[in-house]
């Protein structure tokens, strides 16, 4: 049995913001409760910056790969029961590659509306009491501080 039927126990995290003060968040299509950056599973094969590239673009229409900056933070969480099926058995933590992408201002999004049914630009402390993840309001806020 391949690993590759499995879903990788890896995944991106992207804190799209801007020079003027504000932070992308995109509202979950399955939960409308659920505010997040951009998101995803890095697919088999793949670096984390080529799925931190193509979920920035899959999620937001946006390609600013120039501005697009890993930080080198790497973040581990339980998966969550609901979503162990998709992982192989003996696989019990996510690995999340935290990036940034920093804009000028803020720019019209083309949702993928299979994912997310909003976006909203946020200042930085009311975008990461929005988001649900603990990680992302990590991010959220380091950038915040390094601002500063």
């Amino acid at each position: 049995m391949s690993l590759k039927q499995f879903k990788r126990p890896e995944s991106v995290l992207v804190v799209v913001y801007t020079l003027t003060g504000q932070v992308l968040l995109l509202r979950r299509a399955d939960d409308p409760s659920f505010w997040q950056s951009v998101t995803g599973s890095l697919e088999w094969g793949e670096n984390p910056r080529q799925a931190a590239e193509r979920e920035l673009s899959e999620e937001t229409g946006l390609t600013a790969v120039k501005t697009l900056q890993d930080l080198n933070v790497i973040n581990r969480y339980p998966i969550l029961p609901r979503w162990r099926a998709r992982y192989a058995a003996d696989v019990q933590e996510n690995s999340e590659h935290a990036f940034v992408c920093a804009l000028a201002a803020p720019t019209p999004i083309t949702l993928n509306p299979r994912e997310h049914a909003e976006y909203a630009w946020f200042p930085f402390v009311e975008a990461a009491e929005k988001v649900t993840s603990w990680t992302n309001r990590e991010i959220i806020l380091r950038i915040k501080t390094n601002r500063e």
